[in-house]
Parts: structure tokens; C-alpha cells; sequence
């Protein structure tokens, strides 16, 4: 399932809501034998005693492309330590045409609100590239929030961070080309999920930054004669990473740097 185009009438919205409310495949406790092996960035960050603190709490679920964590003004129930794929922020205006303000791989945490206490979400909050997370009730996640000096501090920097990309973001859809968001939106998607091979359509990339689905179809076709991506099938499939990186705007680099460092800060 992708967004349709960089407009969403409330109709679609909805059918985008349906969809995302599809239970995961796979829903259980973390296995023992799992245990202390994570992918995720921000738990293994963690001392042990608060990891041990939080793994009966841990259940691994299943995401799919498209899928919708939370709607706008929904209640967040669940929080979310991404271990393998991408979550898109996604802001909606009024006249339906969106823009991701920012996107979580395994460096961090969905629903981070709800440890400030939101109650309820203020963005769109979709999958843009498969995988697997470990979900936790949000209450319990906030209890040890507060409760849990070490998870408080690690989850501090983690939003710091998520606070910097997405003022860089906002940034980056104002003065940079669509060619160049293009290009950092792939690189960013790729070191996030450590792939060449990202599962999105033109139309759903056009969504992600704000474009026309046929502009970003000349850049790809553009960006493919100069042999640095391939696209079939619903599939993107970056060839020259140097290239690409080339073309990109500055923030690209900012956003590398990040996620080299701690916890992405």
C-alpha cells in the first residue's frame, strides 16, 4: 500500500487508516533466546538491569509497507523500538498535500510523544520501508521514563536528535531542489535499513517529500541514465552511493554524521 500521490482526500485518509489497522503477523513477548541481541540502537544503549527492566514488556511485531502506526488525533497506545525498517512522520495540511518531517530506523523510538504525555498523536505516523519492531504499552514505556535515570537520559538524547533532523528537514524541503531531497531521501532510507534496495514506488516518494509524483519520475529517470539508481517493480535500487551522495543536498551529510554518532545525536 502506498499514499497516493502527495494529496490526500479525507476519503483516502481513511482507507489509509483501514489499512494500517491490519493486526501485525507476528505479536509476542521477546524469546529468551532473542534476549540481550537487539537491533535496536536506543535499547542497546541501555544498562543491563534496565534492559532486563524492560523485555517482559517487549513484543515483537510485524510491519508492512504502508501500514499506519498512528493517525492524527489518535490515541497512542503503543510505542515503538524499530528493529529493522523505516517510519515516516508524515504531516497532512488541510488541502491534503503531505510532507515527512522525519523518519526512525533502528536508531531510535516511535511515539516518543507519549513519554513527554501526549495522549494522542499530532502526525501521521506510517511505514515507508518494512521490517520489525518491538512494541511496548505506552503507559508502561512512560512508567519507566520516569522511573529509570538511565532510560530517561538515553531517551533524551534520542529526541534531541529527532529534533534536529526535523528542523533540518523543514529546512531542506524549503531551499533545497527536488533533485537534491530526492537523492537525501534515498541515502537517508538506505543507512537507515543498511540496503541498496528500498521498496517504495515514485508516487509514495513524491508523498515523502512533498513533490509531484512526475517530477520525481523525470529526476529518477534522470538519476538512472546517470547510473546511480535502478527502479522496477515498486523497487529503487541505488547503484553509485558516491554519485547519489554527490547530488544530494548538504543535509544529507549532517543526517550521515548523526546517525554515526551516539544514538544518532
Amino acid at each position: 500500500m502506498v499514499l497516493s500521490g502527495t494529496r490526500f482526500t479525507t476519503s483516502g485518509q481513511e482507507r489509509l487508516r483501514a489499512v494500517g489497522s491490519r493486526p501485525a503477523k507476528r505479536n509476542a513477548p521477546m524469546p529468551a533466546a532473542r534476549r540481550m541481541n537487539t537491533r535496536n540502537r536506543l535499547l542497546l544503549a541501555l544498562p543491563r538491569q534496565d534492559q532486563e527492566q524492560l523485555w517482559p514488556d517487549l513484543h515483537l511485531v510485524a510491519w508492512s509497507i504502508g501500514q499506519t502506526l498512528y493517525g492524527v488525533g489518535e490515541p497512542i497506545e503503543h510505542v515503538y523500538f524499530v528493529e529493522q525498517g523505516v517510519a515516516s512522520i508524515v504531516t497532512i495540511m488541510a488541502d491534503g498535500s503531505t510532507s515527512e518531517v522525519g523518519m526512525i530506523g533502528p536508531e531510535g523510538l516511535v511515539g516518543v510523544a507519549a513519554l513527554l504525555g501526549a495522549k494522542t498523536s499530532a502526525q501521521h505516523v506510517v511505514v515507508q520501508i518494512p521490517g520489525t519492531a518491538l512494541r511496548m504499552n505506552a503507559g508502561l514505556c512512560k512508567a519507566a521514563f520516569e522511573q529509570r535515570s538511565a532510560f530517561r537520559a538515553i531517551a533524551h538524547k534520542f529526541i534531541n536528535s529527532f529534533l534536529n533532523l526535523s528542523a533540518q528537514t523543514a529546512a531542506c524541503n524549503r531551499l533545497h531542489s527536488v533533485e537534491q531531497r530526492c537523492a537525501r531521501w534515498l541515502l537517508m532510507a538506505s543507512d537507515r535499513t543498511r540496503s541498496d534496495i528500498m521498496p517504495v514506488t515514485h508516487e509514495f516518494l513524491a508523498s515523502m517529500i512533498g513533490a509531484r509524483r512526475t517530477g520525481v519520475t523525470a529526476i529518477a529517470r534522470k538519476l538512472r541514465r546517470a547510473g546511480l539508481i535502478d527502479y522496477r517493480h515498486g523497487r529503487i535500487t541505488i547503484i553509485d552511493h558516491e554519485g547519489l551522495e554527490a547530488v544530494a543536498c548538504e543535509c544529507y551529510g549532517i543526517d550521515h554524521a548523526r546517525l554515526r554518532g551516539p544514538l544518532g545525536c
